[in-house]
């Protein structure tokens, strides 16, 4: 497949992405704008959307590759997806209506309400933080395999490739914000929709399938299995741990986390919040199917056209991450080949575009204070959030520069060890807040709480075999997390007469 072809379409598809911007931002790009969209988003616009925003690049490379991987996973990632889905339907239950009923534009704004001023700080530079590194590692996986099928071609240094990148979401997200994300996360979405059973009818014509053998084919190919149930202390994909581990990523990740709730906080009532929660739910347990589906295709479609797992050119060793791009690019036609690119570049620029804009509210209205008086939508207040928004770009590029410097294992690993360990604290200040009454904190000592949680859980995860008798922790372990966070909180709590209202 020529470099040439696939740059000139990626090019393309941004030139769309700007125009969309600039249409989207004509009559205002204020402040308002930027951070909630004015709050009179379409709610199945929103829905649709979020696909993007919560599959991107690690879903659509990583979890295909992650299915033939030598640990035998096959479809236990469906056990995690399972949990998400109770998640979601938490978060809309429970979460949005408190957001709804408070009127917030930053979600932590409610932290500092119930909890203090100290605790509202740290819970808000937890997101900063986690969302930072999160987003760096989303971007960095399609960063790598445009660099390895297009930019090596021409020489372009990887830091290159970074930099290009970040201008280019930059160029379209810098004025509309939140209003602009809405429409081309849309756009975004649909072509990785389109992508995925595109992929899978390209498969399936080249293995000479219809869909009912294609059904059969996936079912007898020895990695469907989805359900483990084996050696419960030892096996990172036992069910239980996969499903409850699933629920509280979930709740943390995307209920506690202003990236996704800041499109909910979009829309103009809590139904239509709900609703969108719920028609979201259902979608993004579909796709996973036909993501799943696509990796065990990938690995028949290898097995007979004796493809190997490509090699890390930094580390020499097979990366299954590496499998999709390489089978869609270099083994199949070049309409497979585009059909796929531009479903990566979808999926992962959805949820970069969308963090970038999360970031910058986050910061603006946290710790800029810019929604609060009537200097909001002031040019000074405009001024001030092109700043951070530059700002925030560039620190994404940093963070994917020491990623690629040191990452040695699969993306979609990292992302949800590291989501273990900063958003569990997160799950800690929640559930102080919601369902602890009559007790007021030690504001001062609640980032001290949020520091000691994660490292002790960092040494559980390190020891827990010698301590607990062979037991290994998968991603339950921000549940653990969470809970040593909330213990914490409840020894620096003081009993007070002042019942809470939230």
């Amino acid at each position: 497949m020529s470099p040439a072809i696939l740059l000139s379409f990626l090019l393309g598809y941004f030139i769309v992405l700007i125009i969309i911007a600039f249409a989207t931002s004509k009559k205002s790009a204020d402040n308002s704008t930027f951070f909630i969209a004015n709050r009179n988003s379409k709610w199945y616009l929103v829905a649709f959307g979020m696909i993007g925003t919560a599959l991107s690049g690690v879903t659509f490379i990583s979890v295909p590759g992650e299915v033939g991987a030598p640990s035998g996973n096959q479809f236990q990632y469906f056990q995690f997806v399972l949990g998400n889905a109770v998640g979601f339907i938490i978060i809309a239950t429970l979460l949005l209506p408190l957001y709804y009923r408070m009127k917030l534009t930053s979600i932590y704004s409610y932290i500092e309400q119930r909890l203090g001023y100290f605790s509202y700080k740290t819970a808000a530079s937890i997101f900063l933080i986690s969302r930072t590194i999160g987003s760096a590692f989303r971007l960095y996986l399609v960063v790598i395999v445009l660099q390895r099928f297009i930019f090596d071609s021409y020489g372009v240094p990887f830091w290159a490739t970074v930099l290009i990148s970040l201008l280019l979401i930059w160029s379209y997200t810098f004025k509309g914000g939140l209003k602009t994300i809405i429409i081309t996360d849309t756009l975004q979405t649909f072509f990785l929709v389109l992508s995925v059973f595109m992929t899978l009818y390209f498969i399936c014509d080249s293995l000479h399938l219809d869909l009912p053998a294609a059904f059969e084919t996936v079912k007898n190919s020895g990695y469907a299995k989805i359900f483990f149930y084996e050696d419960f202390m030892t096996n990172g994909f036992h069910f239980s741990k996969q499903f409850i581990g699933g629920i509280f990523v979930t709740i943390a990740m995307t209920g506690l986390d202003q990236d996704l709730m800041q499109k909910n906080l979009s829309m103009g009532t809590i139904k239509e919040a709900q609703k969108n929660m719920f028609t979201f739910t259902g979608i993004f347990v579909v796709l996973n199917i036909f993501f799943l589906s696509v990796g065990a295709l990938l690995y028949v479609f290898a097995a007979k056209n004796g493809i190997e797992i490509p090699l890390d050119h930094a580390t020499g060793s097979p990366r299954t991450d590496f499998l999709f791009p390489e089978i869609a690019l270099n083994h199949l036609a070049v309409v497979p080949a585009i059909v796929f690119m531009l479903g990566l570049t979808a999926a992962t620029f959805a949820t970069t575009d969308s963090a970038l804009t999360a970031l910058t509210t986050s910061f603006c209205v946290d710790f800029l204070n810019l929604d609060k008086g009537d200097q909001t939508n002031s040019k000074k207040s405009v001024n001030k959030r092109h700043m951070v928004h530059v700002g925030f770009s560039l620190l994404m590029f940093l963070v994917i520069l020491v990623f690629n410097a040191f990452n040695d294992e699969s993306v979609v690993k990292g992302i949800f060890k590291v989501a273990s360990y900063t958003y569990g604290p997160l799950l800690g200040l929640y559930s102080f807040g919601l369902f602890v009454r009559n007790r007021g904190l030690h504001d001062k000592l609640v980032p001290f709480v949020c520091l000691i949680s994660p490292a002790i859980c960092y040494l559980l995860s390190l020891y827990s075999a010698q301590l607990f008798g062979g037991y290994t922790f998968s991603v339950e372990l921000i549940l653990v997390n969470g809970l040593i966070t909330f213990i914490g909180l409840l020894l620096i709590s003081k009993k007070t007469d002042q019942q809470t209202r939230f």
